[in-house]
């Protein structure tokens, strides 16, 4: 069963980032490549997830699967909704504090030495019983999915109060994304009690919850758009 829901974490995961990358593509915009940067990492991190609970763990595998699923998407996607909701100065802003960050907390996670005993077959390792000092990991994992979830979640709700009385259907949008990002943030708790599918099955929800209402929301930006078209006088060349 974990298998199978870590694969399908994984599909929806790659899905999401190839409709970003498409909407990118036609219409390139800072939030845009945020966003389609933070899913790319989720789907890379999810993808070792199903790779590792199937063939059993490497190093390669769980460094990759720890790094982009617990050090770096979420900050990448908190810094889309600093673009978004706040701004291009606010956005370059959150990058310029993020390039510290990543440069001190990538190469430290790559370099982290591994317990000289043999990986897990299968499941869902917590780490523990993996690095030699978890402290740095852990710490790094603590900082950048602590920090994202938090803008992500308050830019959210900043949103909600700022378009209650004019886009429902956005609103709407940016709730089914906080539960998204609430979602991905039980999955350590799930695994702490050792329920290693019900790990993937929160990523499985975060990026479900996440891709509905980002196209919510994408759909609802598009409708008053498309009524200002309609009700705007049409001009003639003749």
């Amino acid at each position: 069963m974990r298998v199978t829901v870590a694969f399908l974490a994984a599909l929806v995961a790659g899905l999401f980032f190839v409709d970003l990358a498409w909407r990118y593509r036609a219409s390139p915009r800072p939030h845009t490549a945020a966003y389609t940067a933070g899913i790319g990492f989720f789907a890379l991190a999810t993808w070792a997830l199903f790779v590792g609970t199937t063939t059993g763990w490497t190093s390669a595998s769980y460094r990759t699967f720890f790094l982009f699923g617990a050090i770096v998407n979420i900050p990448v996607l908190a810094l889309g909704s600093m673009f978004l909701v706040v701004g291009k100065r606010a956005g370059h802003a959150m990058l310029l504090f993020l390039f510290p960050f990543f440069a001190i907390s990538v190469p430290m996670t790559i370099a982290q030495p591994f317990d000289a005993g043999p990986l897990p077959v299968g499941g869902v390792p917590g780490g523990r019983e993996l690095w030699v000092d978890m402290f740095g990991p852990r710490l790094w994992a603590a900082i950048g999915g602590g920090m994202g979830a938090t803008i992500i979640i308050v830019l959210a709700l900043v949103s909600v109060v700022r378009f209650w009385n004019r886009n429902r259907r956005l609103v709407l949008g940016n709730v089914v994304i906080v539960a998204g990002t609430l979602a991905a943030s039980t999955g350590g708790t799930i695994l702490a009690f050792g329920i290693d599918w019900g790990f993937s099955a929160s990523l499985l929800a975060a990026a479900t919850l996440i891709w509905t209402g980002f196209r919510i929301a994408v759909g609802a930006r598009r409708v008053p758009a498309d009524r200002e078209r309609e009700a705007a006088p049409s001009v003639s060349r003749d």
